[in-house]
């Protein structure tokens, strides 16, 4: 295992791949360094003298400055460091593409082909709430379900995608809703849904129902509670007709080329640029290769690094729309008169990240090098295959929504921290160091940690590509084992 990594021949720092003490001395590329302080794993090493007010430099790029003269060996960090980053920019197109050199493989995996064309890699009954007031309702339903029909189902599983939404919103919050409850009924992981309102609520059904466009009438269902006496009775014989409908569903072989994949970190540290992040960007540019589709979001975790998205837009109407997608994303904070640029968390910093730069940096090597063929609104269905952004914000589990509810079969989730959470498609783990792998197998489902260890590039995206493949197939993932499935919709308007 390597002590210290330079990730690019520019830098003027490494990264500690284990924790050091004072006074002890490394060679990194071929230069000799004495570390001044105790330095832990995943922070930064100067390995040169730096003058106050010279840029830190790392994956190549800059990440802030220093704010006071930072000698050779010293530790780099937040108590030293300040960002560059300030107000919004004027962008240029100035396209950059570097070509994905993937080779088809023609690769299959086992899923299951719905009326509509798309493609499952589960086959679930969910009952989606109109409005929370329902929720309880809803678990009252399946578990009737259960009692009445046992094992004999044809489901993978079923549950209540419950939130707290549906009532009492108004303008894009409302819309927003209602947008992502229709996108998740129309998910090709549900074999079928039952979708259950209130009846006073103001995301009702009819409305929902226009809003859900073309439907497949044997598969979901629609219930409004105040209308019937027993609303378990009624719900429970629409439940009994959806999984009769889906009876002899069976999983077909398909090719990769029908797999879309959400690309999404959180509680990231030093490692996961250079790690998982990396490797789900050398997956994503696979997948493309073989058709598929990958989806990067997080836009707070792309300001000081969008211009290199910027710059691998297919073409110029699509570089217009990153740049909307990132100054839009700049106007809701400064609309709220909030700072653009604060966005590390502590758990963030105290595994490394110093700057925003630092983990837009980080966050962004998930993409991979393909160009990007289109950027979508939040709420928004893919339709373009390929590398695509999504407009939503850094927070874990309402990105995760977005992302699924986008199209998106599985989010590829990684973490230097470690979390448990999932949301309501297959969202994998995948660890940036060793030891939360080993420390959280309950929660975490791949170790990317390897990479700074022992395995090389090519034969950590094998075991990868295996993985996912299996995933794919119908292998559970922790979420779904610990029954760790939630959803979030974003929301900044008025409640009444």
């Amino acid at each position: 295992m390597k002590n210290m990594i330079k990730i690019h021949e520019a830098d003027n720092v490494a990264v500690a791949l284990r924790s050091f003490r004072d006074k002890e001395k490394i060679t990194v590329a071929e230069n000799e360094v004495e570390v001044k302080d105790g330095i832990k794993s995943g922070h930064k090493i100067a390995l040169t003298d730096i003058a106050q007010g010279e840029n830190i430099i790392k994956y190549g790029a800059p990440i802030g400055h220093a704010t006071k003269s930072i000698a050779k060996g010293e530790w780099v960090h937040t108590h030293n460091t300040k960002t560059n980053l300030s107000d919004k920019i004027e962008y240029t197109f100035q396209q950059n593409i570097v070509h994905n050199t993937g080779v088809k493989e023609h690769r299959t995996f086992k899923g299951y082909r719905r009326k509509d064309g798309n493609v499952g890699i589960r086959n679930e009954l969910w009952i989606v709430p109109t409005v929370g007031c329902v929720n309880g309702i809803g678990e009252r339903m399946i578990k009737e379900f259960e009692l009445e029909v046992g094992s004999n189902n044809p489901f993978d599983n079923m549950m209540v995608l419950k939130h707290n939404y549906g009532c009492s919103q108004l303008g894009d919050d409302h819309v927003n809703t209602r947008t992502i409850l229709t996108k998740m009924v129309k998910h090709p992981n549900a074999a079928g849904v039952l979708v259950l309102g209130l009846g006073c609520e103001n995301n009702g059904l009819e409305d929902f129902k226009e809003a859900l466009g073309s439907f497949d009438e044997n598969r979901i269902k629609f219930l409004r509670s105040q209308d019937v006496e027993d609303e378990i009775e009624e719900g429970v014989k629409l439940l009994k007709e959806i999984s009769a409908a889906a009876s002899d569903d069976k999983r077909e072989e398909v090719p990769l080329s029908e797999l879309k994949v959400g690309l999404k970190c959180g509680g990231s540290d030093g490692l996961s640029g250079i790690t998982a992040n990396p490797l789900l960007g050398r997956f994503s540019d696979w997948l493309i290769a073989q058709g598929g589709t990958s989806v990067l979001t997080e836009v707070p975790e792309m300001f000081g690094a969008e211009t290199l998205l910027m710059e691998r837009a297919k073409n110029e109407e699509v570089f217009h729309k990153i740049v909307d997608l990132i100054n839009d994303f700049k106007s809701y904070f400064l609309a709220h008169n909030q700072p653009i640029y604060e966005n590390p968390s502590p758990g963030n910093k105290e595994g490394g990240i110093t700057t925003l730069e630092d983990k837009s940096l980080g966050c962004t090597q998930k993409a991979g090098i393909s160009p990007v063929v289109d950027v979508l609104k939040y709420g928004e269905s893919l339709q373009a295959k390929g590398l695509n952004l999504l407009s939503a914000p850094g927070n874990d589990l309402v990105a995760s929504t977005a992302l699924a509810a986008s199209g998106c079969q599985i989010v590829l989730f990684t973490t230097g921290r470690g979390t448990p959470f999932g949301t309501f498609v297959p969202t994998m783990k995948i660890s940036t160091n060793t030891p939360i792998y080993e420390k959280k197998k309950h929660w975490i489902d791949f170790n990317a940690g390897t990479l700074v260890e022992a395995e090389n590039e090519e034969a950590s995206l094998d075991r990868f590509i295996a993985y996912i493949t299996s995933v794919a197939n119908g292998e559970l993932v922790n979420n779904e084992k610990n029954s760790f499935r939630e959803i979030a919709i974003f929301k900044s308007g008025v409640t009444l």
